[in-house]
C-alpha cells in the first residue's frame, strides 16, 4: 500500500510499520543466504572441488564473497537494531535498514546467478554457463525491479 493510504497513522506508528514489514521480508532472503553461504562453505571439501580450473576457482571465490557480503548486508539490521535499541534511533535504523536490504538482494541476485554460471561452466562450459548466468540475473531483475516498475508506472 502506498504510504498515503494511511492518513491517519502518526509517524511513529508509521516508521514501527515500515520496519515490521522490513523485518519480515529479511527474514525470507535471510534464511535463502544463509543457506547458501553454508553449502558454500562445504564445496572446497568435497573431492570434486580439485577438478575446477583457475577461473571456476576465482568465480566460486567470487561467489562465495558475494553470499557472505549478502549475508552481513541482510543481517545488519538486526545487528543495528541491538546495537541502537531504546536510543531513539528508528528513523534512521528504518532508513540504513531499507539501504542494506536492497543491497543485499541485489549481492544475493548476483551471486545466485554466479553459481548458476559456475554449476553451468562445471556440467556443460561455456557457452551454456553465460547463457544459465544471464538468463538468472534476467529473472531476478525482471521479477525484482521490472514487475514493481510496471506496477508504478501503471498506477
Amino acid at each position: 500500500m502506498p504510504e498515503a493510504a494511511h492518513p491517519e497513522e502518526s509517524t511513529d506508528a508509521r516508521l514501527t510499520r515500515n520496519w515490521n514489514e522490513l523485518l519480515q521480508e529479511l527474514r525470507v532472503a535471510q534464511t535463502g543466504v544463509q543457506i547458501l553461504t553454508a553449502f558454500l562453505l562445504t564445496l572446497p571439501f568435497t573431492p570434486r572441488f580439485e577438478e575446477l580450473d583457475a577461473t571456476q576457482e576465482g568465480v566460486y571465490l567470487a561467489v562465495l564473497s558475494g553470499s557472505v557480503a549478502a549475508t552481513a548486508l541482510l543481517v545488519a539490521p538486526v545487528a543495528m537494531h541491538r546495537a541502537l535499541f531504546r536510543q531513539g534511533q528508528r528513523p534512521w535504523l528504518v532508513g540504513a535498514a531499507h539501504v542494506c536490504a536492497i543491497l543485499g538482494l541485489a549481492a544475493l541476485a548476483l551471486t545466485v546467478s554466479g553459481v548458476m554460471w559456475l554449476v553451468f561452466d562445471v556440467v556443460v562450459s561455456a557457452p551454456g554457463s553465460w547463457i544459465a548466468f544471464g538468463t538468472t540475473l534476467a529473472l531476478f531483475t525482471v521479477l525484482w525491479v521490472g514487475l514493481p516498475q510496471l506496477n508504478r508506472s501503471m498506477r
